[in-house]
């Protein structure tokens, strides 16, 4: 296992090196992140085995990095800056989302109805479609310290999206396992799924908030810190492992949550320090949670990429794009949000391949839908991930929000 964990740590020193390339030509580095992980996962050089993405120490090491990034999220979610957006956010979170939604489900049904390919299908790439990945967008603002009314609607808009995918996608999941008489995940379990990280998150922030408020040194906030996101990945692996057998627990949320409550406890003065500090850690979990993404993307189904992929990566950006522009403009938000938001809800694969592992296992008794879903999404992921990420950093340039 250390031969492993050496493996990964080389590859983590790579990728850093892969993205200062890239910064040189005024690219994203998450674009030489993507690139490493892609290129030494087990598809191609196989530095990263598929024994160790499988491990459970990796695992549970992603699971962290993912609660730490979630932390950015949430000191984003102050209370007074969110009743600025109010209905504005909710409202254009759904009209892209749900708006993704429902044209990938048009696109999709529209070609099964000719292709005697069972309908219910259709929304299952609609659901895989909808939800947006945090990370890609979240490293370039980190990057290039994004700032503006773009990047003020997309940090919160993603936590809410996050949420709405859920709903959707294991909603769907359901209705699809009921019709190939599968497993399923009981309706009833869907609103646990949402609101049981927020919760664990809540109670480890609140105790959090009010120790990181009177510690002022910066060895004491980062202990401080990152021990309270070690217990609420801990607390979320418990209810993982002996309450909710065979459910994933979104670790992102918790995150979220956490830094949610704690940043609405401290001061604005204070919480600057606390996210000042926490900066380096965020990068770190940034750039192994962007090589974890793309070391599972096997390149070679660039070559293979059909209609049904280029149909879904159509579909999908007309949905956010406009969506957004559509919630933007009914809310009367900026001409920036209007505009360019959408460009920044591109990126998606990492969201895109955990949905799709879940329903691939719901339609595992047909085994030719799951062909056809995997093959879809896997050559959709690569070839999306590295035409969102340009056009996301495209969409900030474009709002005046980086140089």
């Amino acid at each position: 296992m250390l031969g492993y964990l050496l493996r990964w740590i080389a590859t983590l020193a790579l990728a850093f090196v892969a993205g200062k390339l890239m910064a040189k030509i005024k690219m994203p580095s998450i674009l030489g992140w993507l690139i490493v992980g892609m290129l030494l996962g087990p598809h191609a050089i196989g530095l990263v085995p598929q024994k160790l993405l499988d491990a459970g120490g990796y695992k549970t090491i992603i699971m962290w990095m993912q609660c730490a990034f979630g932390v950015m999220l949430g000191t984003e979610l102050i209370w007074k800056k969110l009743k600025s957006y109010g209905k504005a956010l909710v409202v254009t979170t759904l009209t892209q989302s749900l708006g993704t939604f429902a044209v990938v489900s048009l696109a999709f049904g529209l070609i099964f109805t000719f292709l005697d390919v069972p309908i219910y299908l259709a929304f299952v790439f609609g659901g895989i479609a909808l939800a947006t990945a945090p990370a890609p967008a979240l490293s370039i603002v980190n990057e290039f310290h994004a700032k503006g009314p773009v990047t003020d609607t997309l940090l919160p808009m993603t936590v809410l999206d996050d949420v709405v995918g859920i709903a959707v996608f294991f909603t769907v999941n359901s209705l699809v396992a009921r019709e190939v008489s599968g497993g399923a995940v009981p309706l009833y379990m869907i609103p646990i799924m949402i609101f049981l990280p927020v919760i664990i998150g809540a109670v480890v922030g609140c105790p959090t908030g009010l120790v990181l408020e009177r510690c002022s040194k910066k060895a004491s906030t980062l202990m401080v810190l990152l021990s309270g996101i070690t217990v609420t990945v801990l607390i979320g692996w418990l209810f993982n492992t002996f309450l909710l057998s065979g459910i994933v627990l979104n670790y992102m949320l918790m995150g979220v949550s956490f830094s949610a409550v704690f940043s609405n406890i401290v001061t604005p003065d204070r919480l600057s320090e606390i996210s000042d500090d926490f900066s380096p850690i965020l990068g770190v979990c940034l750039l192994a949670a962007i090589v974890d993404l793309g070391a599972p993307l096997d390149y070679h189904l660039i070559l293979g990429a059909g209609l049904y992929t280029f149909v879904y990566i159509l579909a999908r950006a007309f949905g956010k794009y406009f969506g957004a522009m559509s919630g933007a403009k009914i809310m009367h938000m900026p001409d920036t949000v209007r505009k360019y938001l959408g460009l920044t809800l591109l990126p998606h694969s990492g969201v895109s391949l955990v949905f799709t592992g879940i329903i691939c296992a719901t339609l595992s008794s047909v085994p030719p839908l799951v062909q056809t879903v995997q093959g879809t999404i896997a050559a959709a992921a690569v070839i999306n991930e590295f035409i969102a990420v340009i056009a996301a950093k495209k969409g900030f340039e474009m709002a005046g929000e980086i140089c």
